[in-house]
């Protein structure tokens, strides 16, 4: 009998042993796929949250003047003028214009602007490649409810090779502008750092 109990016993130890093994390793395993869960909700709420007050900012846009950003601009120097102001999360003010006007006035006098600081500001306008920008408006327009923001122009943006984008500092303004040649049409997008 004796032998049965030292053959049956450290059998029973190592089966009691795996079992013990066994429930530790489904217990690990269960947590860490719930903090794992827990982790990615959090993660989407914030960006939800995120996307969801920038887009609020951006449907709560008020109108805004040309003068506003650019009070040394002539009247005449711009028609057919839209403008929006509308903040960042960050509570950083962003202006939206669209107006036509000729290169040869704009682009000089956007470089001419007062700065606050000329360390930190470009003396002239830089010709960019629009990939970048057409990338970043297709992603926001994924995210805009229908009918907040007309975006009929991303379209042509993609398609007309002509149209020419350039980019600006001249701090605390930040531009980034789309200009159409054929039709001296802008887009420009003002960021004001604080």
């Amino acid at each position: 009998m004796k032998k049965y109990i030292v053959i049956i016993l450290p059998l029973f130890v190592w089966t009691s042993c795996s079992k013990i093994e066994e429930t530790i390793t489904e217990t690990i395993d269960k947590t860490t796929e719930s903090v794992k869960q827990k982790a990615q909700n959090a993660v989407h709420e914030t960006l939800n949250e995120t996307v969801s007050n920038s887009i609020n900012s951006i449907t709560g846009a008020e109108n805004a003047q040309f003068q506003e950003v650019f009070p040394q601009s002539e009247p005449t120097m711009i028609s057919d003028f839209k403008g929006k102001k509308f903040s960042f999360p960050n509570g950083s003010p962003a202006y939206f214009f669209k107006y036509k006007a000729d290169k040869e006035l704009l682009i000089p006098f956007l470089e001419q602007q007062e700065t606050l600081n000329e360390e930190k500001s470009d003396q002239v306008v830089k010709k960019i490649d629009g990939k970048s920008i057409i990338d970043q408006l297709s992603f926001v327009e994924k995210f805009l409810p229908a009918n907040t923001i007309d975006m009929s122009f991303l379209e042509d943006l993609k398609n007309d090779k002509s149209i020419e984008y350039y980019k600006l500092k001249r701090f605390p303004n930040s531009s980034t502008v789309i200009y159409n040649p054929k039709t001296q049409q802008v887009f420009q997008f003002v960021e004001v750092s604080q």
